[in-house]
């Protein structure tokens, strides 16, 4: 049987999902981004086709990196607000049946 896979739990950001979710997302966004925008512009030469694809490619990637490092962080403060909240609440809830006894 094979080992197991490890796993984390990160606090705060996980740079891991960061990461892949930004791979993946530059490949479904650029390729047609990339696509549409050559048409637009004289590429005669392999050369230029690659220049170009690794010019605009670089700025979907950097863009959709920040967007997703922003949506990560985002949803990780909420996540500690709601989890505070709740124990906040946990915490009366429990003071209160304190003080009823």
């Amino acid at each position: 049987m094979p080992e197991p896979v490890e796993t984390s739990d990160p606090e705060g950001v996980d740079y891991g999902w960061v990461m892949q979710t930004t791979f993946v997302t530059t490949i479904v966004v650029g390729a047609p981004v990339v696509a549409l925008l050559s048409t637009q512009a004289s590429l005669p030469t392999w050369g230029s086709r690659v220049e170009f694809a690794i010019r605009v490619g670089a700025v979907v990637w950097i863009l959709t990196a920040l967007a997703v490092f922003a949506y990560a962080k985002r949803m990780d403060v909420e996540t500690i607000e709601t989890e505070e909240a709740e124990s906040e609440a946990e915490a009366k809830a429990k003071k209160g049946k304190d003080d009823e006894e």
